[in-house]
């Protein structure tokens, strides 16, 4: 798994620094790894190529409008979870919708 964010690699730091999420992930992208922010596909194509995968092999996990467009530029199977700040966003494109985190594990088994 790994993370990639639009977050200056500073500031992700300081937020993550010590919630210890880091410790389950292969890599971090952050804003400065790639060329071109969300909502292009370049933050989850950089991600692919960390992990030497082809889109089909992979699934983004977002709670954004633009991080929903940008994994479907790469073509990458999106899963939106809901949350408050987000609602009023339009997630119609996203091949999965769920509520809470834990309920991934339905679409991955």
């Amino acid at each position: 798994m790994g993370i990639v964010t639009t977050s200056r690699r500073v500031d992700f730091e300081i937020i993550h620094n010590n919630r210890g999420i880091t410790d389950f992930m292969d890599f971090v992208l952050c804003v400065e790894d790639y060329a071109k922010s969300k909502p292009y596909p370049d933050p989850y194509l950089k991600g692919l190529k960390k992990f030497n995968a082809k889109n089909e092999e992979a699934i983004v996990v977002e709670d954004s409008e633009r991080g929903l467009i940008s994994a479907n530029k790469a073509n990458i199977d999106c899963v939106i979870v809901h949350n408050e700040f987000t609602k009023t966003q339009d997630f119609s494109k996203a091949k999965y919708k769920i509520d809470k985190l834990e309920d991934i594990l339905n679409i991955l088994n």
